[in-house]
């Protein structure tokens, strides 16, 4: 194998003409670079020198190595410098994927703080529901996925990197005149015969599990994953929901007021990657000023 310290030492003789000329230009002694000579004619598997007497000369192999050696150097030298500057957060890139609700709210800080801290890593933003943004993260299209979940934790994201960011609490919303309207918190069970409006369809799914619980199916008249449109429907007088505060906060509840929900139930915020883009410089500083966000 050709090693690039080798590649540096030919071009040096090259260039000079004598080992000792080579030697004083790299700064080190002339059998050291006899020695690295030998060794890559040895690498090489044919002469590269043609010595007589007191000169040097390439043999056709050793100057279409010489030839080359200059672009690889070159591109080896590159390639050192961008890493390093990757390395130093002077570069770099993240993709972040996110479900809307932590898009509006989460992700807009955290970003700021990270391009102010780090102007040259750039970040994207795509916006996806889970699971199909961790299917994106296991796939490779993306570096973070800010993700949720309900209940209890299982085994689902045992392979991935799992920062915890907050518990964000389910929240009630009925129309203005709504008989429950000015109650510091209501009873699930209270909402019984009330039509509903259902969220995303995991935040659905986890509705009816906890209408059920209570005793009652919930009656959904209208589902959609748009959180304003959920809003805009209950300002309407059209039904009653439960969305998650995140998505409150990122929407003004027009027509509409939050009440607390009895009993309370959570969906946890995280942001997921793999073990090995944890350790990448990028990631690991957008992990962190996410975290950051999630504490103000």
């Amino acid at each position: 194998m050709i090693e690039a310290r080798h590649l540096r030492v030919l071009r040096a003789v090259a260039t000079t003409g004598s080992f000792s000329a080579a030697a004083r230009d790299l700064g080190c002694t002339q059998p050291a670079v006899s020695q690295q000579m030998k060794a890559l004619e040895s690498s090489a598997g044919t002469p590269l020198l043609i010595r007589t007497g007191r000169e040097m000369r390439l043999t056709q192999a050793g100057e279409a190595l010489v030839r080359h050696a200059s672009g690889i150097l070159a591109g080896l030298t590159a390639a050192e410098e961008e890493v390093a500057a990757i390395a130093g957060l002077r570069a770099g890139r993240v993709r972040l994927v996110s479900f809307p609700s932590g898009s509006s709210t989460l992700v807009p800080g955290a970003l700021a703080a990270l391009r102010a801290a780090h102007p040259g890593t750039r970040v994207s933003l795509v916006d996806a529901e889970p699971p199909r943004s961790v299917e994106m993260l296991r796939d490779g299209d993306c570096d973070i996925a800010l993700a949720f979940r309900y209940g209890v934790p299982g085994a689902e994201w045992d392979d991935l990197v799992v920062r915890p960011l907050l518990a964000d609490r389910l929240i009630g919303l009925v129309p203005e005149g709504h008989r429950l309207a000015g109650a510091d918190s209501v009873g699930i069970g209270e909402l019984a015969d009330e039509p509903w409006i259902a969220g995303c369809p995991r935040c659905r799914r986890q509705l009816v599990e906890v209408c059920e619980a209570s005793g009652f199916t919930p009656r959904i008249d209208f589902a959609t994953d748009d959180y304003p449109a959920v809003i805009g429907l209950v300002g309407a007088g059209l039904g009653v929901a439960v969305l998650p505060e995140l998505a409150i906060e990122s929407v003004r509840p027009k027509g509409a007021r939050t009440v607390a929900v009895e009993p309370a139930v959570e969906r946890e915020i995280v942001a997921l990657t793999l073990p090995d883009l944890a350790r990448v410089p990028a990631v690991a500083a957008t992990l962190d000023q996410l975290s950051l966000a999630a504490a103000r």
